[in-house]
């Protein structure tokens, strides 16, 4: 089975937001996305909402854009959308990566045929995989491009992580991570990184291999943190926990934009082994700590802060963000790494002013539905 990757206009890019539903009178999840879907079905709105896993999720796919700004405009006006249809039945919306106290054996599988083989395949994992997450399509002119841009990009999975990090808390307690979300992805047997590949024909002859052994059917069946999508031209990036804010999603799709414009273009660096060799340690310190992780630079063996790395990272894209009409939006990931806050940070400080869970769900939910000040 050889996969044909679909040419798409470089440095495009797109986002995949799932999204908690919640009942308005606890804020724990609800089971109603197929109502929501119904009623969203009859509106007009860019981009597509369609079911996830389990029935307290949805998933808000965006257009394809050239710019950040017209990202930005897109996702608020699905926001209001989305949320106004989740009001007239009494529902709620919420970002963030997970929930904070839903308990994952009251879930149900929404029925679809995939989603209820992969109940069969991965049993309790399935309905544990409630949790949410921001993914990030951009766009390659031919494989070779996505490939080497995949191996460059695992080098800031940890940037990735730290900015988007919003999953605190966990079945009711306080996981001591900055992203627990994470560690449920990782359950999965074909979750990691793609092998050390140097081209797509050689991606090609992986996947077709896998495929003869009958471990994978499609692209869908690896949940690697970043992939090729060749039906769509894109590599999609999957570790970022879905943000509190639709604002905060375009930041990081601008960021990603800005990364794959300095690799393509200046092509600074070639793949190694050593990318990996330190993969994991630095993906568990960006899980746990944050903006104060341990980051080990895999070319020249150096240990240094994540936020500091993350702000040098920043500063050294500052001309491709010009060239993409995003400096506004990378300069706002620089100044909030500089406070190293994120959303795992402003989730902490609501369940210590409140003392109950049910308010920060409550106070995470008006944030993403726009009305942050409503009681």
């Amino acid at each position: 089975m050889t996969l044909e990757f679909t040419q798409s206009p470089a440095f495009t890019m797109g986002v995949e937001l799932e999204l908690q539903i919640l009942k308005s009178h606890d804020c724990n999840l609800a089971r109603d996305a197929a109502d929501l879907l119904a009623r969203l079905g009859k509106v007009k709105h860019p981009g597509e909402v369609k079911p996830e896993i389990t029935e307290s999720m949805i998933e808000l796919n965006s257009s394809i854009h050239e710019r950040y700004t017209t990202l930005a405009d897109e996702l608020r006006t699905v926001r209001s959308v989305v949320a106004r249809q989740a009001e007239l039945l009494n529902l709620r919306i919420a970002g963030g990566g997970s929930h904070p106290f839903h308990q994952w054996s009251d879930r149900r599988i929404y029925p679809t045929e995939r989603f209820k083989h992969l109940l069969n395949l991965y049993g309790y994992l399935a309905k544990q995989f409630t949790v949410f997450g921001q993914h990030i399509h951009i766009g390659c002119s031919n494989g070779d491009d996505a490939v080497y841009l995949i191996h460059m990009l695992s080098r800031h999975i940890p940037h990735f992580i730290a900015l988007s990090a919003s999953s605190p808390f966990y079945q009711g307690e306080d996981t001591s991570f900055v992203s627990s979300r994470l560690n449920a992805i990782s359950a999965f047997p074909l979750s990691g990184t793609m092998p050390l590949v140097e081209s797509w024909d050689e991606f090609n002859a992986y996947f077709e291999k896998m495929h003869r052994y009958k471990i994978v059917e499609s692209m869908k069946d690896f949940y690697w943190d970043i992939r090729p999508k060749p039906e769509y031209g894109t590599i999609e990036i999957r570790v970022c926990d879905t943000p509190l804010t639709v604002d905060k999603a375009a930041l990081l799709a601008a960021f990603a934009q800005a990364l794959a414009h300095y690799y393509l273009i200046e092509r600074p660096r070639e793949a190694t082994p050593d990318l990996y060799l330190v993969y994991n340690y630095n993906r568990f310190q960006a899980c746990r700590f944050g903006f104060a992780a341990n980051f080990i630079n895999p070319y020249d063996q150096q240990h240094a802060n994540l936020g500091d790395d993350l702000i040098a990272t920043l500063k050294k894209l500052a001309p491709h963000a010009v060239a993409l009409e995003s400096s506004a939006a990378l300069n706002q990931l620089l100044d909030e790494t500089a406070t190293r806050r994120n959303d795992s940070s402003w989730l902490r400080e609501q369940l210590k002013k409140s003392g109950s869970l049910n308010d920060v769900a409550r106070l995470q939910s008006n944030l993403w539905m726009g009305k942050p000040d409503r009681a």
